[in-house]
Parts: C-alpha cells; structure tokens; sequence
C-alpha cells in the first residue's frame, strides 16, 4: 500500500467527506443571510459515488473518515452511507458533524450502521440568541438531540462553538461549566474568514486566550489531556468534571505543519487546504483507481505548508485567492 504524503511529508490519512450543501439553517459565519442556491441532486455525489471514493482512499492509507455538510443528516440515505463506509476495509474510525437539529430521531440508527463519534454544532445555550445566530433555529431540538445521542454510548460526543465577539462570547463560562456534568469535549473554535470580508472578520474574532482567562477568574484548575480523534484540538480538563475542553486556533497558532486532512466537497472536488482556492475535479476519475491517486497525489503536491489565514505572508501559497466557497459547500 502506498501511503499519501504531500510534498512537506506529510502522511494524509483522514478524508473529511462532505455529502450535501444543502442546510436546514443560516448560520451567520457559514452562509449569507439570503442563503446560497443549493446544487441540483444530480451534481452532488451519489452514495455508489461516495462509497467508491471511500474505498479507493482506503486503498491508500486513510483509516479516518468524517461525514460532513451542509447538513448530511437532510440526506434520507444517510444511515445507510455511515453503514457502507463502516464497512470499508480499513476505516476505523467514521464521526459525523451535525447542527443536531434531527439528530433525537436519527441518533440510535447512526449508532446501529457503525457511527464511531459525533460533533455538534452548539454556539449558544440562550434560545433567542441560537434563533439569531442560526436564522431561525430552535436550540430545543439540539438539546434533545444531545440527550439521545448521549444515551447510545458513543466514543465521543463534541460540541462545537465557533466564539464570536459580541454573540456568544459571554457565554465561555456556561460552556465550561456545561462539563463538569456531562461527559463531552466543548470545543471552542475560532471564527475563521471564510465567505466574509476581513473588515467584518477583524471586528467580530475574538482568541481563544479568552477561554483560559475565564477559567482562571472562576478559580478552575485545568490540566491538558490526550484526546483520540481530537484533530486540532488542544484539551484540557477541569479538576473534577466529568467532560473535558478544546481549543482551534487557527489564526492565533500554527497547527498546519501536522495537518492530514483532505476535504472532499459535495460536487466531487477534492481540497487540500480548507482556505485556499486551489481545488480538483475527482468525480469522473472515482471508478479508475490509477487516475484518482494522480489526482489526489496532485492535490497533495500542490498544498501549501500552511494556510497564512488572515495574515499577509502569502508567498508561498499555490492560489493565492482565498477559497470562493462558504464553509457550508466545502464540509469544514
């Protein structure tokens, strides 16, 4: 088996897939507030497409595979892609990223068809404030969504918060105190300029550093833990609770030079880097085995070392233009 690796040696084991574009909410920092017109059925991805996919890159190496969106749980197939890929020889690892809006009612078939892991999009606990950063969301059906998920034993449930000044970043403590009870890992995420202007990036990104102070000003002792799968997330254990908490900085920390993601976009595009706009059409290649590893090989050779997201050394980037899609058409 030859494995992947990009030209900085870096082995490539882990395939975010993403199955749909298409969303049931409008999160602020995803997409528009007008929406984006969703692709037609027939330019996204099949299931026989998407299980081809996943063997070929099996056959390659990679053992790590997250189901993405839009929001993959709109897809009426969607049990039976978790129970397919499982079954690739090789995968062992399968999670899924969710708004957790159907998840009460689909939680316990994903378990059943092999789901290993779930992360759930949570930026708030307040019910208007969820209704205003998702356009008209009700945090009540995320909620019982994370009950029901919590209640099926699965390896790890996270929850994910991108923290953006002025919405939700009062609200470190709440999340923080949300573990002590519950075995989750909140992961707090910072907003990345991805489908905004850096003018409206710049004012509304606030760093992570925030969530250490808030936890020293409530007198909580923290240590760093291992977590498996956690990508790259930095964690950390509150003495005495029962969950745990993890920090994505991609802008305040460099955590590129151990990136090992490929990103599969809902049309057949492979990315090799989320911000950057270099992308390859892989759709048509999926049934030669010899023609989607060149393919794939060549996305890899033309990664950039790392994404310089919002900071102005750009030369080493292939396409210097930032990717032209919202994280809702790229999977995140």
């Amino acid at each position: 088996m030859e494995k992947l690796y990009d030209k900085y040696d870096r082995l490539h084991d882990y395939v975010r897939l993403s199955i749909t574009d298409r969303c049931n909410l409008r999160c602020v920092y995803c997409m528009p507030k007008e929406g984006l017109p969703f692709f037609p059925t027939d330019k996204v991805l099949s299931q026989d497409e998407i299980v081809q996919l996943i063997q070929n890159f099996a056959e390659m190496g990679v053992s790590k595979v997250r189901i993405t969106g839009g929001e993959p749980l709109l897809r009426t197939d969607v049990v039976d892609i978790v129970r397919r890929i499982k079954a690739v020889p090789g995968i062992n690892d399968l999670s899924i990223t969710t708004n957790g809006l159907f998840l009460a009612k689909q939680a316990k078939a994903l378990k059943e068809a092999g789901l290993d892991r779930l992360n759930i999009s949570l930026d708030t606990f307040k019910a208007d404030r969820y209704k205003e950063i998702t356009r008209g969301g009700n945090i009540n059906q995320v909620l019982e969504g994370i009950e029901a998920a919590s209640k099926l034993h699965f390896k790890k449930i996270k929850l994910n918060i991108v923290l953006i000044k002025g919405q939700n970043d009062d609200e470190v403590l709440d999340f923080l105190r949300y573990t002590k009870d519950h075995d989750v890992n909140v992961r707090f995420i910072e907003f990345m300029p991805i489908g905004n202007s850096l003018k409206t990036w710049k004012k509304e990104y606030v760093g992570l550093k925030n969530v250490f102070d808030v936890a020293d000003e409530n007198g909580m002792v923290y240590h760093p833990i291992e977590l498996r799968g956690n990508g790259p997330s930095d964690n950390y254990q509150i003495e005495g609770y029962e969950g745990s908490f993890g920090l994505i900085h991609p802008i305040s920390s460099k955590f590129c030079e151990n990136c090992n993601r490929l990103r599969i976009t809902a049309d057949g595009y492979v990315k090799a880097c989320l911000y950057w706009n270099e992308e390859i059409d892989i759709r048509s290649a999926i049934p030669d085995k010899k023609a989607f590893r060149k393919l794939i090989q060549k996305a890899l050779d033309n990664k950039p070392l790392n994404h310089e997201m919002a900071m102005s050394e750009t030369d080493r980037i292939i396409d210097k233009a930032p990717t032209w899609r919202h994280m809702s058409q790229i999977g995140g």
